[in-house]
């Protein structure tokens, strides 16, 4: 999860209840009776942002006594994970008639399917549809292709610390069974033991679900998440679990730090850091990450993958840990744009499991639909871009049938942040209020636990009037989109990640080329050797109106064909 500067957000948040149930404990430590004494509000205030009156304070006093009473209740109710709020995002506006499809219906054609080159290597790389006429041709074995893959970990992964559990017992089942399965005349489709990595948010029955964090570290999960239920039913082999930074943010789990495999010197982002490091790397065949603000995009930046962000609601959620309830989005991590059609095709769907999902069609008839589009593009974001992200919009332009200027919100963004703040010291307030939060590895300011503790200082009414705001970014988004296919910019600095993850629309990140530069995270630097620049990925966003996921496919497929660096791979 990423966003903006978590200091400078958290120096103004505000005070709520919390506060005073702080205040209140002070008091009992020094009061027998454990009143809460009037001299404690001024402190009280002042971090809220608010000014009373003597005579109000003393009129205040019994009735934040009963909430305090209120709230002490409420903590003795059990609250596990899995608990959603009664009250449920949806990214749709009323009065507006969305288009969510009705049937599933995908066309990808392999590209030059061949037969399997001798090079395992060369096979490992091949997009997703490949694989899968190889497979289904009896070219290659499901067994092999798995094989192949938990060779390359076993070779590769040391350097990068991308999974934190592997399941090469389940994945060779997995794979011996639809090998069996593809003898007896049955393809259950193209994912036909195409072999992935899960982000070790989700469940896998009898697996270790560690959440990349110390006070989870030994869960076991008893049942198989949905995604997992609906890979394994398209025929996708389970390889293991990947690893992501603690709780859903960062690239620093428990266990170490992940790379980038462009250059191992540097982290891989996060929070879906094993998925992109694994994808990257040919560890896999695709994998499966999480967004909630930034964790598919910044990874996918720094390693170079190729993601989906779906359209809130369109994958569910239910087996996956939840950070924060109304942002948690699922999608799949690729080296190929076409492979994601494949992945959705399984994916895709409601399930009355997750309480924020939305009954959606998915199809995707091919290259065609991104033909004619009118393409959104704000010239200032040509001012600061690198040479590669210029050369995408470029050719993003070039393929375009139109090209509109777009101008972004006159609405602050920064407020949004602090109800991803609050959603997620909710989820896991147990850990503060228990001080098991001092068990996590990473204990900057920036991390969970200082964050956790600081939005506890949030007011309830704040948080309802940013959720007031999160509606107008929601109307104005829409409004933006209007007459408009696709918007095209870089990553972070378009000012768009931010909202549209609270808008709930699709993202796709793509990778757009390759510059030049000095490893962004050290570790162990010994010489100046160490510190010398490398080849490094460059990734660029799309992204479209809700549920408009089709043709924000098509035309990246056609971008990714022109930009024609999708194949490079890092020297492991």
């Amino acid at each position: 999860m990423t966003g903006p500067s978590r200091r400078n957000i958290l120096m103004g948040a505000s005070a709520g209840i919390a506060a005073l149930a702080s205040l209140s404990r002070k008091a009992a430590a020094q009061k027998p009776d454990n009143a809460l004494e009037v001299d404690m509000l001024p402190d009280a205030e002042r971090v809220a942002g608010v000014s009373f009156t003597p005579d109000e304070r003393q009129q205040m006093v019994g009735a934040i006594e009963e909430r305090l009473e209120a709230i002490r209740a409420l903590r003795g109710v059990a609250k596990p994970n899995t608990l959603a709020p009664a009250q449920v995002f949806d990214p749709r506006l009323s009065g507006i008639a969305y288009d969510t499809g009705e049937t599933n219906a995908v066309n990808v054609t392999p590209p030059e399917p061949g037969i399997p080159p001798a090079s395992g290597d060369h096979i490992a790389f091949a997009p997703v549809a490949q694989l899968s006429h190889w497979i289904r041709t009896k070219q290659l074995t499901c067994r092999e292709l798995t094989d192949l893959y938990l060779a390359r970990i076993k070779a590769h992964d040391s350097k990068l610390n991308a999974w934190i559990t592997l399941t090469p017992e389940r994945a060779r089942a997995e794979a011996d069974a639809l090998d069996a399965e593809i003898e007896a005349g049955k393809v259950r489709g193209p994912l036909h033991g195409i072999p992935y990595g899960l982000k070790d948010l989700f469940d896998a029955e009898g697996a270790p679900v560690t959440w990349g964090a110390e006070p989870y570290k030994d869960q076991v999960a008893e049942t198989d998440s949905a995604i997992v239920k609906r890979l394994h039913a398209a025929g996708a082999v389970l390889l293991g679990k990947t690893s992501c930074g603690a709780l859903a943010y960062g690239d620093i789990w428990y266990g170490a730090v992940t790379r980038n495999p462009f250059d191992p010197r540097e982290g891989s982002s996060g929070s879906s850091a094993g998925s992109a490091s694994a994808t990257a790397a040919g560890l896999c065949a695709f994998a499966i990450g999480t967004e909630t603000l930034g964790s598919l995009v910044s990874p996918s930046h720094r390693c170079g993958t190729t993601a989906l962000r779906p359209t809130f609601g369109r994958v569910s959620r239910a087996g996956g840990m939840a950070l924060c309830w109304s942002l948690d989005k699922v999608g799949p991590m690729v080296r190929h744009v076409e492979d994601i059609p494949l992945i959705m095709d399984a994916l895709n769907g409601f399930d009355p499991a997750d309480a924020a999902s939305i009954p959606t069609g998915f199809s995707y008839p091919g290259r065609e639909a991104g033909k004619g589009l009118t393409l959104g593009f704000a010239p200032a974001w040509a001012d600061a871009a690198n040479d590669a992200e210029l050369a995408a919009f470029e050719k993003a332009k070039a393929l375009a049938g139109k090209v509109v200027e777009v101008k972004l919100p006159d609405l602050p963004q920064e407020p949004l942040f602090q109800q991803l703040l609050a959603e997620a010291a909710a989820t896991f307030e147990d850990l503060t209020l228990s001080d098991r939060d001092d068990m996590m590895k990473w204990q900057e300011d920036a991390a969970w636990p200082n964050s956790f503790r600081a939005v506890r200082f949030l007011t309830a009414i704040d948080l309802i009037q940013i959720d007031r705001l999160r509606r107008l970014w929601m109307q104005a988004i829409n409004e933006m989109f209007d007459g408009i296919d696709i918007i095209i910019g870089p990553n972070f600095t378009s000012g768009l990640l931010t909202p549209t993850n609270f808008t709930g629309h699709p993202c796709l990140v793509m990778r757009a080329g390759f510059q030049e530069t000095r490893p962004r995270s050290l570790f162990n630097a010994e010489s100046e050797e160490d510190i010398a620049t490398a080849l490094t990925p460059v990734a660029v966003s799309l992204w479209a109106p809700l549920f408009g996921e089709t043709r924000l496919l098509a035309f990246g497929a056609d971008l990714e064909r022109e930009l024609e660096v999708a194949g490079k791979r890092p020297d492991l």
